[in-house]
């Protein structure tokens, strides 16, 4: 499991300057190497090295040799996930990372390369993770730049291992939704309310301080930027620790809701759900949960908001908003914690099925009346 650590950089004016100008020569580099891999269809690093490596040098001599090959890695990393969608673009504040030859960290001291040579400066961790910083393997550091306040951070990513999983405990269906952020399989909600409230406000801010122009409006613009994430953001932290800090849960399961926004649903729904930060929440959950030792799994969604989670009957007119009533067998449930018990029976079931087959793989002569039975509600074979 990796984790972030972000620290403040206290530098030099000199050393800003430097690292200002670093940040946009690599940004021009990385730009080359995207430029170049659309041209020839690859993003094979070492045709790069061939053609773009002694040009880069010959524009660049000062640059620092290895953080142009750190560029140029991922750039055509970055290319090869997109697959050639979209050109990704740098710009002069974009951040850059840094391997293991271009940073050294010893104790609270910390060099890094730059287009002037290296940069030393003392950073200092937060109590709270120096545990993080003393038990875990450093990966590597992305330096960020805060363009509103003129700011430079490091991040350090840090490997820690040993993170054993609960072996015993229940599992727990999740279901995300923009009227409740969180639904849990049990009937507990985590509604949306303050932050639906929060964009309200800042919509009508930012549209009455744009019909405005004034330069007074552009200096309140300017300090809002961002207030709205920060808020969104914290609400997220919030629901995820809460949810991690329970002892009795072993898994949590979600939906996969991945490319749900790439369906055309309606101006209006589709402004909703481009302001529904549900895989910040998950990545957040996801390391929360994983630092806690529990599993965060997940499942398809198809159908999981018209099946009944009593009798299996797939119906969408069951639904009716937040009401959920069975057209056969008459079962009563809140729309969303009827999908969140879906979601985890549909878990549970896999486990039931990936359990039995590789028990007849191992023991094929085991009667079925021998094999141990499970939990619905926890997934985990108990012996009967």
């Amino acid at each position: 499991m990796n984790r972030t650590i972000k620290v403040k950089l206290d530098l030099k004016e000199v050393e800003f300057n430097a690292l200002r100008t670093t940040q946009s020569v690599a940004s021009e580099i990385f730009n080359d190497h995207v430029e170049w891999s659309f041209e020839n269809k690859t993003f094979s690093k070492a045709k790069a090295h061939v053609d773009l490596y002694k040009v880069e040098r010959t524009k660049f001599p000062a640059f620092p040799s290895a953080m142009l090959q750190t560029i140029r890695d991922t750039a055509l990393e970055t290319i090869k996930a997109l697959k050639f969608k979209f050109k990704p673009r740098k710009s002069a504040n974009s951040g850059i990372r840094y391997d293991k030859r271009l940073f050294a960290l010893r104790g609270e001291q910390l060099t890094f390369s730059s287009i002037n040579g290296r940069i030393k400066t003392i950073v200092s961790f937060p109590d709270w993770c120096k545990d993080i910083v003393n038990d875990g393997k450093l990966k590597c550091l992305q330096l960020s730049f805060d363009k509103q306040h003129e700011q430079f951070y490091a991040n350090f990513v840090f490997e820690i291992k040993d993170v054993k999983l609960k072996v015993e405990g229940k599992t727990i269906g999740l279901d995300r939704g923009i009227i409740n952020l969180i639904t849990t399989s049990e009937g507990i909600n985590y509604s949306s309310k303050k932050l639906r409230k929060s964009q309200r406000k800042f919509l009508f801010l930012r549209r009455t301080l744009s019909a405005k122009g004034t330069r007074s409006a552009k200096r309140l613009l300017k300090k809002l930027s961002g207030k709205e994430k920060r808020f969104s953001r914290e609400i997220n932290h919030i629901i995820a620790k809460e949810l991690a800090s329970d002892t009795t849960i072993m898994t949590y399961v979600i939906e996969d809701l991945s490319g749900i926004r790439n369906k055309r649903r309606g101006k209006k729904f589709n402004k909703r759900l481009s302001s529904w930060p549900f895989y910040q929440l998950e990545l957040i959950l996801t390391y929360k949960c994983e630092a806690s030792g529990i599993k965060v799994v997940k499942v398809d969604p198809r159908y999981t908001s018209q099946r009944c989670s009593c009798c299996g009957n797939i119906d969408k007119n069951s639904r009716k908003g937040g009401k959920y009533c069975c057209t056969k067998c008459g079962f009563k449930c809140h729309a969303d914690t009827n999908a969140a018990i879906n979601i985890r029976d549909l878990y549970v079931k896999h486990s039931q099925r990936s359990y039995v087959e590789q028990a007849a793989v191992n023991q094929p002569m085991v009667r079925k009346s021998e094999m141990p039975h499970f939990c619905s509600s926890q997934g985990h074979p108990l012996v009967g």
